[in-house]
């Protein structure tokens, strides 16, 4: 029972950690998250986190906390994905109410609007380096080049929806897999041996 606590408590102040010093919301939160819980904790694999962030943004809700309930459950069952999930909501929580008790007599001071100029390049910077881990991983061959650059010009163009385009994304993986099953074989035993989430 100590033991379980412990884990508990380790995983609940990990994503506490995440969600306090992490600005710009969920995408930003990705290069922290694969950090901690893959490069330090060792909780899922590297090569996971692709697979997770997808998932994650397959289904409702913020990305960052999908991603935190995810990776607790993976680690714990139910209760820590409900302590993780906790543990990078909370941090949010308490700053966005004291900013909604206190914005309104600060946010036209000079120094706050100094702070914010300087964190939103800082946060574009996350996003970026997110997106370019993310995609090292995600890229392996000339159909996943050809793919990211469609759904960049139909999202960046062509408005598509992002729920749209990651339905596509899954109809057209389906389709290769049923078409050329061996190119998706050689594709996934990139990973670590042929190891995969599922």
């Amino acid at each position: 029972m100590r033991k379980k606590l412990k884990k508990l408590k380790e995983i609940f102040f990990t994503f506490f950690k995440i969600g306090l010093f992490t600005f710009g919301g969920g995408y930003a939160m990705i290069p922290l998250i694969e950090r901690e819980t893959a490069e330090k904790k060792k909780w899922v694999k590297q090569e996971e986190i692709t697979d997770i962030i997808a998932v994650s943004q397959s289904v409702p809700g913020a990305v960052a906390i999908n991603l935190s309930t995810f990776i607790g459950y993976r680690i714990m069952g139910k209760i820590g994905a409900i302590t993780a999930a906790a543990g990078v909501i909370l941090p949010s929580f308490l700053v966005i109410l004291a900013i909604a008790m206190f914005f309104s007599r600060f946010g036209n001071n000079p120094f706050v609007k100094a702070f914010f100029a300087g964190v939103r390049p800082a946060v574009v910077a996350l996003i970026i380096i997110a997106a370019i881990n993310v995609g090292k991983s995600a890229i392996r061959d000339k159909i996943g080049t050809a793919v990211t650059i469609i759904t960049v010009i139909l999202v960046s163009f062509f408005k598509i929806h992002p729920i749209i385009a990651i339905s596509t994304g899954g109809i057209f993986g389906f389709a290769v897999y049923k078409l050329w099953p061996s190119k998706v074989k050689e594709i996934t035993d990139k990973k670590d041996g042929g190891n995969d989430l599922y």
